[in-house]
């Protein structure tokens, strides 16, 4: 059966996919990223398990994969597959779809962004299915999101689209680390009601999901942290409304497995700011943690179904004149 290779690599663990012509995934696996063994070895162990999975797809659905996707987190040049910057991993400048591509045999190798990567996936198969402009949103440890256009990610003009996290929200707020101070992530992020719950709670194992709990339970303190955060982000997001008009918004990350408890006060605090912007529909993203491998997935076909680039004869021009080299003396 005709499949492609998808792997998503995240600073803990890796998921992995084959995934059929129709997005069908055909077999799943994980394994962990392995960061405490340093950069080179992550980089052999994607490797390894890109080229393990190759030997699954011949061994039981009966021929290799056809081309590869993997996304990953950082800084990214697509274009030229290299992953320029992940400080979780401890990369810099590594050519990373050239060598996938010489481990799986010099099958195709597309290289993504991950959350931009999951994006696409929520786009054209989960949760903005059908529309044709969407902002897709994940709120982890940091937050950063992918717009999407007529079933594509805008990457920007360097590559960088989509960094809502570091759009200032609060100037006189913490420091963040790109240098900035009341960024988007430092306030709303799932690592930020983490800390502010720690704080307020008395407790330094009290994480994001436990303050969610608490508000449930109507817990005062818990409910001011969470209305500090969602505060924010709906500030942060009417911003990006503003600027893109996106038909859908589609909110993701561990913070949206709160759930009405999260979306609820999110929808009101985004309609008290709107002026003349229409409000989008916000929705839950549906994907899970697999949106990553869909969309690498996704990537890889993408790269079959690209035009090939027209071979030109080239053009006919005089003689070259002899290179004459000038000495000082």
């Amino acid at each position: 059966m005709r499949h492609v290779i998808a792997l998503d690599v995240g600073g803990t663990g890796m998921k992995a996919a084959l995934v059929g012509a129709d997005g069908t995934l055909l077999h799943e696996a994980r394994r962990p990223t392995g960061r405490e063994r340093g950069p080179d070895a992550v980089v052999e162990t994607i490797l390894g398990f890109a080229a393990d999975l190759r030997a699954y797809g011949i061994e039981h659905l009966g021929e290799s994969a056809v081309a590869a996707g993997v996304a990953v987190p950082g800084i990214i040049d697509a274009e030229h597959g290299i992953a320029r910057y992940a400080a979780n991993l401890g990369w810099r400048d590594v050519p990373l779809r050239d060598l996938l591509a010489a481990r799986l045999g010099d099958v195709p190798v597309a290289l993504g962004h991950d959350v931009r990567t999951g994006g696409l996936a929520e786009g054209r198969l989960g949760a903005g299915k059908g529309a044709d402009r969407f902002l897709f949103v994940a709120l982890g440890t940091g937050i950063a999101g992918a717009i999407g256009i007529a079933g594509t990610i805008e990457a920007g003009a360097h590559g960088s689209s989509g960094e809502i996290g570091h759009v200032v929200v609060r100037p006189d707020g913490p420091e963040c680390g790109c240098g900035q101070r009341g960024c988007l992530e430092t306030l709303a992020s799932a690592a930020a009601v983490t800390r502010a719950w720690a704080a307020a709670s008395g407790d330094p194992g009290a994480d994001a999901a436990d303050c969610a709990k608490a508000v449930e339970s109507g817990d005062p303190a818990a409910v001011r942290v969470w209305r500090e955060a969602v505060d924010a982000l709906a500030a942060g997001l009417v911003t990006a409304l503003t600027l893109l008009d996106p038909r859908t918004l589609i909110i993701g990350g561990g913070l949206a497995e709160a759930g009405d408890t999260l979306f609820t006060p999110l929808r009101a605090a985004v309609e008290e700011r709107v002026t003349f912007q229409k409000v989008p529909g916000i929705v839950p993203a549906a994907l899970g943690d697999t949106a990553g491998c869909l969309g690498a997935g996704l990537l890889a076909w993408d790269l079959l179904a690209a035009p090939a680039a027209p071979v030109t004869a080239p053009a006919t021009a005089p003689p070259a004149e002899p290179l004459v080299t000038e000495v000082s003396v």
